[in-house]
Order: structure tokens, then C-alpha cells, then sequence
């Protein structure tokens, strides 16, 4: 029903990248945010044949640019013999229209880009169900444009339109019929997720996850804490779907550490909402990972960015929201940035509020585990005393806490300080009465 936005099934499509600067709200350099949108064109497998800055000093309803800027760039396109224009920005239906006709060629927003995107990455079946739902809500408000059949009428013989209903108006209804159950089976998804995380904390594990930008090197880390080997690739959007692992900290305790999609400027609204149910466990965390890229020029805004997101996202009450910059890409900065930029990581350090590393050589992850440990470890401490024949309870203490002291005195019993969760305590007090206390 719905139309692709880029068709990946002709030939590689010739692409011309328009950003018009001064439209958005973010300090980012023009050329920071036309390099993006290069950047996400280019996931789609487009080949760029020409990018453009356009300083915006007002907005044409009908095209966005004035009519001059228009023509000059219909020049360009028909110069750059291009298929597709791509501008860095969110038009109305209206816009997009009337630069499709101005162009002759296929015009896609920032919002559509992104969700293209998203529905080629999309992995999971909670994923898929996320994009299309937020597909269709925007592709709801451009029917006007995406049909070129949309004003016959049908007639009143059919079973699926009543009398004089245009096929727009049809479309519509299907469109519509379509969100409503999407969303009952997200519903149902994160009725699931809510039951899983119930169960988690049942075991208990405190909860990690990772945010940022995106590209800013979140699945790298993730693959260096865990050992795993999620989708790490210099490429934006490279991790849409959430994936979980179980890590050790320093002495042995776990954690549930995550690794969420990556955040980028102007995020379409409807994909911060269709995308809730993910989000939430970021909002679960008890700990946020900013993982940011630090030997970006633009490292600033694109954490004011991931910032914007994290206000929209609810933390449970009584929560107080709990966030350790990892500032990543250290091996990228040349001597003199390297050594200010160690110089205030362990500064901020000290206060638990930043880590230096780089996912790529492993330098600074030890010291971030610790951080991480240090940041988590609230939970109450206890003294357990063990004989040599329960060696069962000692390696249950070790996988569901955090040992913090050990002495063995000289008849062979082994005297423990170790940190367990409140439910955690309870278990072990159930599995070992004649133990605990």
C-alpha cells in the first residue's frame, strides 16, 4: 500500500544532499550537518553526486527555497543528472510536492531518510513494527503526493468503499485500520518486555545501557565489555535493534549491559514515539552509558543532541537518573587535544562523572569498569561466614554479588564482606538459612 521512498530494487540512484542553514535550532556547523545527511544518504547505497549549503534567511510555504534558489538548483540536479534530492530538513507535504514537480526528480526529507533507513536495519519483529508504525504516521500526512491515482473515485459496488469514496480517502482508512493494530501488538511487546524485566529483577543484575549519537562507537564498546560480536561498523545507524549481554565487573559481580540505537539531531517524532517501548529500558537503566566521540569537531552539539532525547524519556519514580560520559575515540586526538582532554576526563573522573577510552585499542576499559562498578555498587553490605564444605554458597555469593573482602582463618573457614541487592540477599537467605545472618 504504502510507496518506497528510495527504490533499492532499479539500478544505484544518483543523489544531490541539500542542507539549508538556519533552519534548525542546533549550534552545529553547517557543514558538520551537511555532512551528516551525506553520511545517512549514504547508508541507503545512494551515490552522491553533489551536496549544497543553502543559507535560509526566510521559508517559502510552497517549496521551502525561494523561487530563484529553486531554479538554481534544478540546475544543479540536472547537472549532477541526479534521481533523488535529498534535503537536510522536515517538509510538509505541500513542499515536498511542489519540488518534485519543480525537480522531476524523487524528493526525500531528513524524516524520510531516517526512516528509510530504519526499515532497512530493522532486525527484530519488535523493530520492524516499530518502524512501520512510524512509517505510516508519516506517511499518512503525504498521500496527496505519494499516489498519482488518488482522486478517482470509487464507485459504491465494492465492498471495501462506500458510495463516491475517493481511493485517498480509502487509503487512508487503511492506513489508519493499520496503526491501530500495530500499535495493540506493541502494546503486546512491551507488555512482554515488562514482564522480562520483572523477571530480571528477580535475579537481580543491575542494568547498564549504552547511549549516543550515532556512529559515536556504542556497538565497539559494547563488543570490548562483553566479548560479543554485535554489528560495529563506521556507519550511521549501524545497531537499530537492542542487544543484551551479561557482563562481570571488577570482583566478580554481573551486570546487564544494553546496546541501543543511536541517537541523531531533529530525530523524527515519530520515531522517538514509535520507538518507546526500546527506549524505555534505557529509562530502566540503573545506569546510562553516554558513549560520545570525542575527536569530533561537533561532539558538543551532538551531545546536547543525546541529551534532548534522554528529557524524554521517564524514569521510574523515586529514580534518580544516574549517567557516565564515556568519552570515546581518545587514539583519534592528536597529542596536544589528547593529553587536555585525558587532563579533564580525570577531573570529571573523580566525581564519577566521565571515563576516557578507546573501544577500538582497549585503552581506558579496565578504569571504566571500575567506574562503572563504583556507580552501581550501592547495595547494602554483609558479613557471611562459610565452612570449607559449602563451596556451593561461596560460588552463588561470587555469581550474584559483589565480594568485597575475603579472609580464611586458621580453621579453614572463609569470612566474606560482599554487596547483594536487597532481593538478592533474600534469595540466598531462602537457598542457605542455616547461612545467612
Amino acid at each position: 500500500m504504502t510507496s518506497k521512498l528510495i527504490d533499492h530494487a532499479a539500478p544505484i540512484q544518483r543523489a544531490v544532499v541539500i542542507h539549508p542553514d538556519g533552519r534548525s535550532e542546533s549550534p552545529r556547523l553547517a557543514q558538520e550537518r551537511l555532512d551528516e545527511a551525506t553520511g545517512l544518504a549514504r547508508a541507503l547505497d545512494l551515490d552522491i553526486r553533489a551536496e549544497e549549503i543553502v543559507r535560509m534567511r526566510k521559508v517559502a510555504p510552497a517549496t521551502l527555497f525561494g523561487s530563484g534558489k529553486v531554479e538554481e538548483l534544478a540546475a544543479l540536479i540536472r547537472a549532477a543528472e541526479a534521481d533523488v534530492a535529498v534535503i537536510d530538513d522536515q517538509l510538509s507535504p505541500v513542499q515536498q510536492r511542489n519540488l518534485e514537480k519543480a525537480w522531476e526528480v524523487k524528493v526525500v526529507d531528513r524524516t524520510g531518510l531516517i526512516l528509510e533507513i530504519f526499515g532497512r536495519r530493522a532486525r527484530t519483529k519488535e523493530g520492524r513494527l516499530q518502524v512501520e508504525l512510524a512509517r505510516l504516521d508519516y506517511e499518512r500526512s503525504r498521500l496527496v503526493r505519494t499516489w498519482t491515482h488518488l482522486e478517482r473515485q470509487r464507485g459504491g459496488t465494492g465492498s471495501t468503499g462506500g458510495p463516491g469514496e475517493t481511493q485517498i480517502e480509502l487509503d487512508r482508512r487503511l492506513i489508519a485500520d493499520r496503526i491501530v493494530k500495530l500499535k495493540a501488538e506493541l502494546e503486546e511487546v512491551r507488555r512482554t518486555r515488562g514482564l522480562h524485566r520483572t523477571a530480571r529483577k528477580r535475579v537481580p543484575f543491575p542494568t547498564v545501557a549504552l547511549v549516543g549519537y550515532t556512529n559515536a562507537g556504542k556497538s565497539t564498546l559494547f563488543n570490548r565489555l562483553t566479548g560479543s560480536e554485535v554489528l560495529a561498523k563506521d556507519l550511521l545507524f549501524a545497531t537499530l535493534d537492542t542487544t543484551q549481554r551479561t557482563i562481570r565487573l571488577p570482583q566478580g559481580r554481573p551486570a546487564i549491559i544494553s546496546d541501543t540505537v543511536g541517537f541523531v539531531s531533529d530525530l523524527p517524532h515519530e520515531l522517538v514515539e514509535s520507538f518507546r517501548a526500546t527506549l524505555e529500558e534505557v529509562g530502566e537503566a540503573d545506569l546510562i552509558l553516554h558513549v560520545r566521540d570525542i575527536a569530533s569537531p561537533d561532539t558538543e552539539a551532538q551531545a546536547a543532541d543525546v541529551e534532548a532525547v534522554l528529557k524524554q524519556i521517564p524514569t521510574p519514580e523515586g529514580r534518580t537518573r544516574r549517567v557516565l560520559e564515556v568519552w570515546n575515540k581518545i587514539d583519534l586526538l592528536e597529542p596536544e587535544a589528547r593529553e587536555t582532554v585525558l587532563g579533564q576526563a580525570e577531573r570529571l573522573g573523580e566525581e564519577g562523572k566521565v571515563a576516557a577510552v578507546s573501544a577500538w585499542t582497549g585503552e581506558g576499559l579496565e578504569a571504566l569498569r571500575e567506574a562503572i562498578a563504583g556507580l552501581i555498587d550501592d547495595d547494602p553490605e554483609t558479613e557471611i561466614m562459610l565452612d570449607p564444605a559449602h563451596g556451593e554458597a561461596l560460588a552463588w555469593l561470587y555469581e550474584h554479588g559483589r565480594v568485597t573482602s575475603r579472609e580464611t582463618d586458621e580453621e579453614g573457614r572463609t569470612c566474606l564482606a560482599v554487596r547483594l541487592h536487597p532481593a538478592a540477599l533474600g534469595r540466598f537467605e531462602r537457598l542457605y538459612p542455616d547461612l545467612a545472618g
